[in-house]
């Protein structure tokens, strides 16, 4: 009896265990169609002139007025030594001028102004794009068209204090 009592006494002596455990579960699923976009950009006037054996009035560009880009003032050149070799070379890249009714209201651009450097990207194509998440936490995507992505995601968090 004396082996039973100090058996019981030794068990209300022991400390109960406390333990926090958390356990988070967590699916997702995200669908993405892209949006059309271009992007456009300016491009500037310039003008060059190089040459050997040439005497040169030289040309340049104008100064630009308003929203009108700067033009070229050709030169007059002539061959400094005649019958003997020469080159030249004068090149005119005419720039962007600047056009009106491209006001920008609320994030949105009227039209695409015709710029020298535009990038254009077609927009996505939903098709059968698709994604779906049921009671028992199953995922299921569909692919879409072009320019569309499907993501799932599921995430197990066990946390012990």
């Amino acid at each position: 009896m004396k082996k039973a009592l100090f058996a019981f006494g030794m068990l209300l002596m022991a400390a109960p265990a406390h333990a926090d455990i958390t356990h988070k579960i967590s699916t997702s699923v995200q669908l993405t169609v892209d949006a059309a976009a271009s992007q456009a950009t300016r491009i500037g006037s310039t003008y060059s002139v190089s040459g050997s054996n040439v005497s040169a009035t030289l040309g340049g560009l104008t100064a630009p007025s308003g929203t009108a880009a700067a033009t070229m003032n050709a030169g007059t050149y002539t061959q400094t030594t005649a019958g003997s070799a020469f080159n030249f070379s004068e090149s005119f890249t005419a720039g962007d001028s600047i056009p009106s009714g491209t006001t920008v209201s609320s994030g949105v651009v009227p039209s695409l102004p015709a710029f020298g450097n535009v990038t254009t990207t077609a927009g996505g194509v939903a098709g059968s794009l698709a994604g779906t998440i049921d009671s028992a936490g199953v995922m299921s995507l569909t692919a879409g068209g072009a320019g569309t992505s499907a993501t799932g995601q599921f995430v197990s968090e066990i946390t012990i204090k």
